[in-house]
């Protein structure tokens, strides 16, 4: 007598749980390597420091750094979506995530090459279009490596393994920012210090990419029809109507986001108090990178014992004190301070944003979830730059830094007062099923 449906898809779906079991240990390496090395290259460029500064160097305007993060987050906003089509329906997706990665890095390697080849006009033109273009399979990178880390790390497992790559990833960017910016840009290495800082960071990604191609991935049970990206886009509304607590964590998230707004004119504001030479961009790079590192292993371990609702509150609530901060600095002692305050916000911030997504719902829903979110976090990050050099310029550094408290502030009220812990919810659900089991 054959095997009903529902004890077929059981079997697969125990067969599965043994193989993630089986290789775990791998795929936990394979995760700290990229995160160590990956991270290390990529942090390099979205530093709040080396970018926004190699920018202002180049053309002396707040509205142009602020233009070019908006132009890299605009890539993101509908890739995301391109991103859950090319993998939803796919039992493995290992190879996409790597091809995607290895694209985004060339951009990065682009950018390095313009600042060697380059005049400093065309330089610009050059890095905001190699931004827009990294933004772009960024985005879409986003959705496929949360994808295959859900996939290959159990949930109860995420928090930990997400604060080690962070740890990691910290303790090498920092060690690597401390000397960027201390020896290659106060040296001006090969010719121009910025443009080698982006060609080492390059570099480390690519090897932190290779490390990712030792994932042991088991094929999915469980998948959605392909969609095209129109299908894909066109059940959005229908997800969030479908899911209310997702749906106010989907606006709570996108509206703390705003919070980026500000991120390219940290440094800026930070050259009105403090000279900033290669030395004191490293330095503060460095703070930065440790500080987010050490705290996301903290988040992380909370996390797995409570949720990770309860660490997007608490990263948020010290953001807004962050911000707060600067409105009375104005030393060194104050920028180190808020650079600590940052850190520890910031990383975990971005941590819990990107976990909580994967526990709203079903496992087949999780790249459309991911799409979802990044897709209003990252349209908040187009627009949010360029209204922050819009503010800088047309008010001051402190006008924007009070716009970014009010909108955070609004963030956490929705977190704090309508938004439930998804990972309980999901007990509350499965314990229901079971009784009527019974």
């Amino acid at each position: 007598m054959s095997a009903s449906p529902a004890s077929a898809t059981d079997d697969r779906e125990r067969s599965f749980d043994e193989q993630v079991a089986r290789s775990l240990p791998r795929n936990v390496a394979a995760q700290l390597f990229n995160g160590m090395f990956g991270q290390t290259g990529f942090r390099l460029v979205q530093a709040p420091t080396f970018l926004p500064a190699y920018l202002h160097a180049l053309s002396g305007s707040d509205v142009v750094v602020g233009l070019a993060r908006s132009l890299q987050a605009a890539g993101t906003v509908l890739s995301p979506v391109i991103g859950a089509s090319l993998i939803g329906h796919r039992g493995s997706i290992l190879g996409i995530s790597l091809g995607l990665g290895a694209l985004m890095r060339l951009n990065i390697l682009g950018i390095a090459l313009a600042g060697f080849l380059l005049g400093a006009g065309e330089a610009i033109y050059a890095v905001l279009v190699m931004l827009t273009l990294m933004g772009f399979f960024q985005g879409a990178s986003q959705v496929t490596m949360n994808s295959l880390r859900a996939k290959v790390i159990p949930v109860q497992r995420r928090g930990i393994v997400a604060g080690m790559r962070n740890l990691l990833a910290g303790i090498a960017s920092a060690s690597v920012s401390y000397v960027a910016g201390a020896y290659v840009i106060e040296r001006n290495l090969l010719g121009n210090g910025y443009a080698s800082v982006f060609l080492l960071a390059f570099a480390i990604g690519m090897i932190g990419l290779a490390g990712l191609g030792f994932t042991r991935e088991p094929v999915t049970v469980s998948v959605r029809a392909q969609e095209s990206v129109r299908g894909t886009i066109a059940r959005l509304p229908a997800l969030l109507r479908e899911n209310p607590d997702f749906a106010r964590f989907f606006v709570a998230r996108a509206i703390g986001s705003f919070g980026r707004m500000a991120m390219p004119f940290y440094i800026l504001f930070a050259g009105t108090r403090m000279e900033l030479t290669g030395a004191s961009l490293g330095l503060l790079t460095s703070i930065w990178m440790v500080t987010s590192s050490m705290t996301n292993l903290v988040w992380g371990v909370l996390a797995d014992r409570r949720g990770y609702r309860v660490v997007m509150i608490a990263t948020l609530a010290i953001w807004i004190v962050a911000n707060a901060q600067l409105l009375f600095t104005s030393d060194v002692s104050g920028m180190v301070a808020f650079f600590v305050t940052m850190g520890m916000a910031q990383g975990g911030f971005n941590q819990s944003g990107q976990n909580m997504v994967l526990e709203f719902g079903r496992t087949e829903d999780i790249p459309i979830r991911l799409a979802a979110s990044s897709t209003a976090v990252n349209f908040v990050g187009t627009i949010g730059p360029l209204l922050g050099g819009a503010i800088a310029a047309l008010w001051s550094y402190h006008a924007l830094f009070v716009t970014c408290i009010v909108l955070q502030s609004i963030a956490l009220a929705i977190i704090v007062v309508w938004v439930p812990e998804p990972r309980l919810a999901s007990l509350a659900v499965r314990g229901a099923v079971a009784s009527g089991d019974d």
